[in-house]
């Protein structure tokens, strides 16, 4: 057993090396060429999606047909895609999309949604649809979408269920989770500011602050609650899926309207995360999974998701431990070709092969590179971007992958493709000057919202 344990370490030491992020220097023209080549493959994502999927949700990008979440269709992929198209300077496909959107979206349908991510692809979207272009119906269209959703809401504790129908706001479903409870903050925040209603942070801050009030006495939570009682149903904690977005909008929402409260329950949360599950190993820093009560290791498991916890550290500038972390993230995508959705970061085993086209390892480069201008980072997004416009690319736009070891192609493009893989992947490269991240905050989904400093937030 001793002599497997000194086997795999001097394996993993021999990788560690071989994917080292070498020295290079970038200029202005090869970040450009980098941020063009971002571009041309939105344009040919975009394209199959007209081409193939007109109307619908999303593509598929292997039979060439299209696919929709429901017995309806939500537009999600021209919806998530259009601020990209805005940012990325893609005047027609904006123009397309958006005629496509106020023509076609109606939310007045008896139909049953989950309200996590309903809010994050298309309220979101809507709202920053309106902020970068003060065209008044994507305003209407968010209010309406909002309206639909507060019955979510009406549970003994506040906290969502995680289904509503849009229509006559029948609820089910009260098992959730952190994430699907606490990851509304920004969007119903800024349908507050924008409708004059305060009931919409209102409810939201008070969603989140019922996961916040039953963590354990180390500051940690669990993955599963249940909505209606409040009783914790799966008490191990984690920064990934289930849980990510919950930490991310408690410090988005102090970053976005200057909530006092939200950022004391993120550096509460962040110091308990940082001391019981940050493990640093040869390969990098890691988060692992624990017991939210004692702290102890419960798996050793790390993945996609996961990776998005390095930006969120720099944003708020601890990059030392961003740092760290980012290493442990460009590790786990160069020893399996792309990222896999899981693996075992302390035996290099694969738990869940696939890589769904997630950005949230790109995301991270993108805030720690604005962060330290250190070209380590553009090194990191340039092989992870390459790697995907290389390995994923279909006749009709680029799929996720079944297998990180086999690169066998699922027949999957989701709408966060271009809402945030492309984005972040193009922002990292793009001049500067063209975001502030001074003046917008981004949400979970990557869309932008714009600071305004006249919002409360004290929703009491």
């Amino acid at each position: 057993m001793r002599y497997h344990r000194v086997f795999c370490f001097t394996a993993a030491m021999l990788f560690l090396l071989s994917c080292t992020v070498p020295s290079q220097t970038f200029t202005t023209a090869s970040k450009n060429k980098q941020a063009e080549k971002i571009r041309s493959a939105c344009r040919y994502a975009w394209k199959g999606y007209k081409q193939y999927a007109w109307g619908y949700d999303a593509l598929k990008p292997v039979t060439k047909t299209g696919q929709n979440w429901y017995a309806v269709s939500f537009l999600m992929t021209p919806l998530d895609a259009y601020d990209t198209f805005i940012l990325m300077e893609m005047k027609e496909e904006a123009k397309e999309a958006r005629e496509l959107i106020l023509s076609g979206l109606n939310f007045n349908v008896d139909q049953e949604v989950q309200v996590f991510e309903i809010n994050i692809r298309l309220l979101g979207a809507l709202i920053s649809a309106y902020e970068l272009t003060q065209d008044h119906p994507f305003l209407d269209l968010a209010t309406d979408l909002g309206k639909r959703l507060l019955p979510a809401f009406n549970s003994p504790t506040g906290m969502p269920y995680r289904y509503v129908n849009l229509k006559t706001g029948t609820t089910r479903d009260p098992v959730s989770n952190p994430a699907e409870i606490g990851t509304y903050l920004l969007e119903f925040g800024k349908l507050s500011q924008h409708t004059g209603d305060s009931i919409y942070y209102k409810i939201a801050k008070k969603a989140a602050f019922e996961i916040y009030r039953r963590r354990s006495d180390i500051d940690l939570v669990g993955t599963l609650i249940d909505v209606n009682t409040g009783e914790w149903k799966n008490m191990e904690c984690q920064i990934g899926a289930r849980i990510d977005s919950y930490f991310e909008y408690l410090y988005k929402a102090w970053a976005l309207f200057g909530d006092k409260e939200c950022f004391e329950a993120w550096k509460i949360h962040n110091k308990a995360i940082k001391k019981f599950m940050f493990t640093r190993i040869p390969s990098g820093g890691y988060f692992t999974r624990v017991d939210m009560k004692s702290g102890k290791e419960t798996h050793s498991y790390y993945g996609a998701l996961d990776a998005f916890y390095a930006g969120i550290l720099a944003l708020s500038g601890d990059t030392i431990t961003a740092r760290t972390i980012q290493r442990g993230n460009y590790y786990m995508w160069t020893r399996f070709n792309l990222e896999p959705e899981e693996f075992n970061f302390r035996n290099d085993s694969l738990l869940y092969p696939n890589y769904a086209l997630r950005p949230e390892n790109i995301e991270s480069c993108f805030y720690l590179y604005r962060q330290t201008h250190d070209p380590e980072f553009l090194i990191m997004g340039r092989r992870m971007t390459d790697d995907i416009l290389e390995k994923c690319k279909t006749d009709a736009g680029y799929a996720a992958i079944k297998n990180v070891s086999t690169l066998e192609k699922e027949d999957s493009m989701e709408s966060f493709f271009l809402a945030e893989t492309l984005k972040y992947a193009y922002l990292l490269f793009a001049p500067e000057t063209l975001l502030d991240l001074k003046k917008i905050v981004f949400t979970t989904e990557a869309h932008p919202l714009i600071k305004d400093q006249q919002f409360s937030a004290d929703p009491f």
